[in-house]
């Protein structure tokens, strides 16, 4: 077996499993899971007709009866790549041919990338957030390197502090993963800072990768998140040199199950990635590539996701805001408050006198030398109903008060 094997942490979830293992849920309450952040609205009406007409073959270039390649049709890339200009704003669009690369979602992507990336033979680091995604942790240490945390607190705007490292610390760093909007926190990196780490991985040679799954969740139409390939052509970098981004229909559109996604950004990286990918056995299923034509072509159903989502932080906000303290995020569709009591205490208490399921925060980050984040924290994930956000809410701010 794999060495490497043995340095993994089991997954949050896993976790809370354990934690729940005996806990006996209030049965005069119904549960309410604000823990897993699946997106619970409706998917698109135009992706599931589109999905249904391409798997029974009734379009040319669909069924099951294909193989599908690797690189995903020229529809789909070319979809991508308009997409990319028009939200990002870029001045020209990336080329479909050499920038665009279709993945089974950013969860196989973000880890597939740390393997074909990195060379272990030079006792590599991935510099990450803290808290952060568990994927990036895991594809680091399964790739030969050392993990790096970076930790994202109240203090710094719960943004990573890139300045807190060494010239020797750069020096080892083989590959940034950035995690923006952020998850659990929900902050949003600003240009300047990635123009900055731009700067960084041109003079330590490392890549970026970009986990931006979240930058269609956010509260002021007039403002959406920029993204790493905005900051590339801010600074007239349209190679997108050393950079590249993540993004999936997952939350921006409700597709969870759909498992679709795209990594855009350095061509030269891009070619590499292509190759591993052709061994990896990870082509998207024809009718999965028609379906996220028509995703990525519609923003009417990603306006109305929004309006959902703000709606149900602005009901939830006005519930807690009397015995919790949280910031608002900046994008996203978690709420990071603070517990009075240890985080997991408070969760296995909470599922126990209210049956509502959330996360420790200490579960979704790494303990260092200055602590870890994620202490009397909880991770809650609003996609659930409004009705049921609001009625959870209404059960956290009874327990609190119980205290």
């Amino acid at each position: 077996m794999n060495p490497d094997l043995q340095a993994l942490q089991p997954y949050p979830f896993e976790k809370l499993k354990t934690l729940l293992a005996n806990v006996d849920a209030s049965s005069a309450n119904t549960a309410i899971s604000l823990s897993v952040g699946e997106p619970k609205h409706a998917p698109p009406q135009l992706v599931i007709d589109t999905l249904i007409a391409h798997l029974n073959g009734v379009e040319q270039s669909s069924g099951l009866n294909a193989y599908p390649g690797t690189k995903g049709i020229p529809e789909l890339r070319q979809g991508i790549a308009e997409w990319l200009a028009r939200r990002f704003q870029l001045p020209a669009m990336p080329d479909p041919e050499q920038h665009i690369l279709p993945v089974n979602g950013t969860r196989e992507a973000l880890f597939a990338f740390a393997q074909a990336v990195i060379d272990p033979s030079k006792k590599p680091t991935v510099v990450m957030p803290n808290p952060f995604y568990q994927i990036y942790e895991g594809a680091a240490l399964l790739a030969g390197a050392e993990p790096v945390f970076l930790n994202c607190n109240q203090d710094n705007g719960f943004a990573p502090d890139f300045s807190s490292l060494s010239a020797t610390d750069w020096q080892r760093c083989q590959l940034v993963y950035l995690c923006t909007p952020g998850n659990p926190t929900g902050s949003v990196l600003s240009l300047d800072t990635l123009k900055e780490l731009i700067a960084l991985a041109d003079r330590y040679d490392f890549v970026i990768a970009s986990d931006e799954c979240y930058s269609e969740i956010y509260s002021d139409e007039e403002r959406p998140p920029p993204g790493l390939l905005q900051a590339c052509a801010e600074l007239g970098r349209d190679d997108f040199k050393r950079c590249m981004v993540f993004h999936s229909l997952s939350k921006r559109s409700n597709l969870p199950g759909l498992r679709s996604g795209f990594v855009a950004g350095d061509a030269d990286i891009i070619q590499k990635f292509l190759l591993y990918r052709t061994y990896h056995g990870c082509a998207m299923p024809l009718q999965h590539q028609w379906a996220s034509v028509a995703a990525w072509g519609d923003e009417s159903h990603v306006l109305d996701n929004r309006r959902q989502y703000r709606e149900k932080f602005s009901a939830v906000s006005k519930i807690l805001q009397p015995v919790m303290e949280f910031t608002q995020p900046d994008a996203g569709f978690y709420l990071w408050p603070q517990t009075p009591i240890a985080d997991d205490i408070f969760t296995r208490e909470l599922l126990t006198t209210q049956n509502v399921a959330v996360v420790p925060g200490s579960y979704l980050a790494r303990d260092t030398a200055m602590g870890n984040p994620g202490e009397r924290r909880i991770r809650m994930a609003l996609v659930a109903p409004l009705a049921q956000c609001e009625e959870a809410a209404q059960r956290i701010k009874y327990f609190i008060e119980s205290l």
